[in-house]
């Protein structure tokens, strides 16, 4: 199972946006009027392909992207238990930690957190583990399942411009539900994060098929 904290609303929201996105830009590309059995296809092989290869280049770039926050942070560790004087080494743990919460610290705060890290002995270990190669997999799952809805009505509907009307509705709906999840998870309105949701991601398949996407 894929740890929750790797799939948080945040992560899957962009996930199933970034795969729709994709797949949508290629299903545009079916011509309604002329498009074929052979035609829809090639189109759907191409959706799987293109998705498939941009869910595992996704899943490499989460892994690298671990790799490096995890060294760095290991490196700011031993910068901080060798530096002796405090008001250097403060700077160092509130850069690790998010903007809006440094900026709310001071050194009466991070002084407990920097003493505390010298006088535990333990080094975390570098490298990626176990968890990392899981959400990397759950990245994966994510780019390439949101292909399977869209591309689902070309595979039961012979009325190519039917299949792709309701291939769109699917997107939008899907984009709808990751807007909600994740407008529920940041404290806002889940309605209102979901609409706008379906406007990025409409203006930006709209864009990557107009520029050859």
């Amino acid at each position: 199972m894929v740890p929750t904290r790797f799939l948080d609303p945040v992560v899957r929201s962009l996930e199933v946006l970034f795969g729709l996105i994709m797949v949508l830009v290629i299903t545009a590309s079916i011509d309604t009027v002329s498009a074929g059995e052979a035609d829809v296809h090639d189109v759907l092989l191409a959706a799987l392909g293109c998705n498939l290869a941009w869910g595992v280049i996704d899943a490499v770039m989460y892994l690298m992207t671990n790799y490096a926050d995890r060294a760095r942070g290991l490196t700011v560790l031993k910068a901080i238990r060798a530096t002796p004087e405090p008001s250097r080494a403060q700077p160092l743990i509130a850069a690790l930690l998010p903007r809006g919460l440094a900026a709310m610290l001071g050194p009466p705060e991070l002084e407990p957190v920097r003493q505390r890290l010298i006088a535990t002995p333990e080094t975390p270990q570098g490298g990626l583990r176990y968890d990392d190669y899981m959400g990397a997999l759950g990245v994966f799952l994510l780019v390439f399942l949101s292909t399977l809805p869209v591309i689902a009505p070309f595979l039961f509907m012979s009325d190519a411009r039917a299949a792709l009307r309701v291939s769109q509705g699917i997107g939008l709906v899907m984009l709808f539900g990751a807007g909600w999840s994740l407008g529920v998870f940041t404290g806002r309105s889940g309605w209102h994060t979901g609409v706008v949701m379906m406007g990025i991601g409409a203006v930006l398949a709209a864009t990557a098929f107009v520029l050859g996407g």
